[in-house]
């Protein structure tokens, strides 16, 4: 189909048929505030902040949502538009703790972000007092609903990328919050922990509870703990890795990770009691010793097993031409059929 050409901001775009105008926008440079919106979700329409004008349509709708059509004229800002949002964000912030210095996502949030773009100081309304659900059951991440805008980011990263539903909007009016079906712990739900409600959250209702310091450096790695090559970013700081995110360059996860993937790809190796060297039981005892000993005594022992008395037991954290040479080893010098892989339990 041919290319739509719109005008916005008295620039004529041309774009694909069922672009919405917020993506119109971007590719052109223009920047429209959102909340709700997140380019890995399908668009929502809930925040109402990125608000335009078009030429013949009645009211201002939100850009997130509305597509892209001929001869369409955009306005992106004015001072009604302006003034529109303002409004909207103080009824946010009215409904919205101020302790912004003590809040986890202090200077990362994206309310605080957005209340400095648009100047908004104070939202000057009557604050509105509730008392959300803090809940600390889940060992990973804390939800503090206190702080949640009801943008439903969290709740679409959970149906639309996970397809786990593990959490929804519940209650009604006021009382609206996020959390697991009929309420309770998210720790008895059937949330799997990966963390990528927190990573998509805009403000502090979702947090770590470990928080790194900031970094120095990235490093990209693959994920070890299985087979599948998700693409990791390392968080460096001193030398020691402090952090760990998904790569959205990789193709295979795309930025997601699991609860291993998350939580448990890099702990390992700045544990004390990680070992560094080989050890050998020599009378009783664990003694240290030098990598060539203990190949040596590896190879020996493996001389006095032959056939269905050898069996080996395989990994997902080696690369798989190192599994390949393992089940080599096992069903040509060893003679055995017994070979197993971590990946089938």
């Amino acid at each position: 189909m041919a290319d739509v050409t719109l005008i916005i901001d008295g620039r004529e775009v041309q774009v694909e048929p069922g672009t919405t105008i917020l993506k119109a926008a971007g590719q052109v440079g223009v920047r429209i505030p959102t909340l709700c919106y997140h380019p890995d979700l399908e668009p929502y329409g809930g925040c109402r902040l990125c608000i335009v004008k078009v030429e013949g349509m009645r009211g201002m709708p939100p850009a997130c949502i509305t597509q892209v059509a001929e001869g369409m004229q955009v306005t992106t800002e004015d001072e009604e538009i302006l003034e529109t949002r303002r409004m909207v964000l103080r009824l946010l912030l009215a409904d919205h703790p101020s302790d912004c210095l003590s809040c986890r996502a202090n200077l990362d949030c994206e309310l605080q972000k957005l209340a400095h773009e648009l100047g908004v100081r104070e939202h000057g309304m009557i604050p509105i007092e509730r008392e959300g659900t803090v809940d600390e059951s889940n060992p990973v991440f804390v939800r503090d609903m206190n702080r949640c805008v009801l943008c439903a980011r969290c709740v679409k990263t959970c149906s639309e990328i996970l397809g786990l539903h593990a959490i929804d909007f519940i209650g009604r009016g006021h009382r609206t919050e996020v959390g697991p079906f009929l309420g309770g712990e998210i720790a008895k739900s059937i949330c799997e922990s990966c963390g990528e409600c927190v990573v998509h959250c805009p403000t502090g209702a979702l947090y770590y509870r470990d928080v790194p310091p900031q970094v120095e450096r990235e490093v990209k790695v693959i994920c070890p703990y299985c087979g599948t090559g998700c693409g990791i970013l390392l968080g460096v700081r001193k030398d020691k890795i402090v952090s760990a995110r998904g790569d959205r360059q990789n193709p295979v996860n795309r930025g997601n990770l699991c609860v291993k993937g998350r939580f448990g790809s890099y702990q390992y190796v700045n544990d004390e009691k990680r070992l560094t060297r080989p050890l050998i039981r020599k009378e009783g005892e664990l003694i240290e010793s030098t990598w060539d000993e203990a190949l040596g005594l590896v190879a020996r022992k493996f001389g006095q097993y032959q056939g269905d008395a050898f069996a080996a037991f395989s990994s997902a954290k080696v690369a798989n031409e190192d599994n390949y040479l393992l089940q080599k080893l096992t069903r040509v010098v060893q003679r055995s059929n017994n070979i197993d892989h971590c990946a089938r339990l």
